[in-house]
C-alpha cells in the first residue's frame, strides 16, 4: 500500500510540475521502440509506462480530471517540462513511424486538448524558429526606423545643397 502511495504521490508531482501532459497508448509496442521513443523526447519530457487506476487518482489530486474516461488500455505518459511542441511533434513523428504508438490527448495550459489539439501543436513551429522570425521582425523594423529618421535629415542637406547651389549659379 505505501509503494502505491508513494507512486500517486509522484505522479502528482508530475503533473504538477509539467508544462504540459500528453497521454498515449502504446499496445503492441516492444521495449526497444519505446526505448527509442523516450529518447526522442528526453531533453524536453519524460515518458512513463502508468497504471491507469493510480494515474487518474495522482490527475484528480493534481486537479486535472480530463483523463478519466481516456485512461482505459496500456497508458504511457509524457510529462514535459521544456518545449511542448517539440514533444508534440517527436511524438507525431513516432507515431508516424510506428502507428502502434497512438496519442489520446493532452493537457496544457490548464486545459484539456484532444488528440487533434495535439497534433495542431506539433504542426507549430519551434520556439526556436518563432524567436528567430521575432528577431527578424526587431531587425526589420530598427532597420526601417533608422531609415525615417534618416531620412528628413537628408532630404534637409539636399535642399540646402540644392539652394547653395542655386545661390553659386546666381552669383556667377
Amino acid at each position: 500500500m505505501a509503494n502505491k502511495e508513494a507512486t500517486v504521490a509522484e505522479l502528482t508531482d508530475s503533473f504538477r510540475n509539467s508544462n504540459a501532459i500528453v497521454l498515449t497508448e502504446y499496445r503492441g509496442l516492444t521495449v526497444a521502440q519505446l526505448k527509442t521513443l523516450r529518447q526522442s523526447i528526453s531533453e524536453h519530457a519524460s515518458y512513463a509506462v502508468v497504471k491507469n487506476t493510480l494515474t487518474k487518482i495522482a490527475a484528480n489530486e493534481a486537479g486535472i480530471s480530463s483523463f478519466d474516461e481516456q485512461l482505459v488500455g496500456p497508458s504511457a505518459i509524457a510529462f514535459v517540462h521544456g518545449d511542448t511542441v517539440a514533444v508534440a511533434k517527436a511524438l507525431r513523428d513516432f507515431s508516424r513511424a510506428n502507428p502502434l504508438l497512438v496519442v489520446k490527448g493532452g493537457y496544457f495550459d490548464g486545459a484539456a486538448l484532444s488528440a487533434t489539439e495535439v497534433g495542431k501543436l506539433a504542426d507549430l513551429e519551434s520556439r526556436e524558429v518563432l524567436l528567430a522570425k521575432l528577431a527578424g521582425a526587431f531587425k526589420a523594423s530598427l532597420f526601417g526606423a533608422a531609415y525615417m529618421f534618416n531620412a528628413p535629415l537628408a532630404q534637409a542637406v539636399r535642399t540646402v545643397d540644392a539652394l547653395r547651389a542655386k545661390k553659386e549659379s546666381a552669383g556667377e
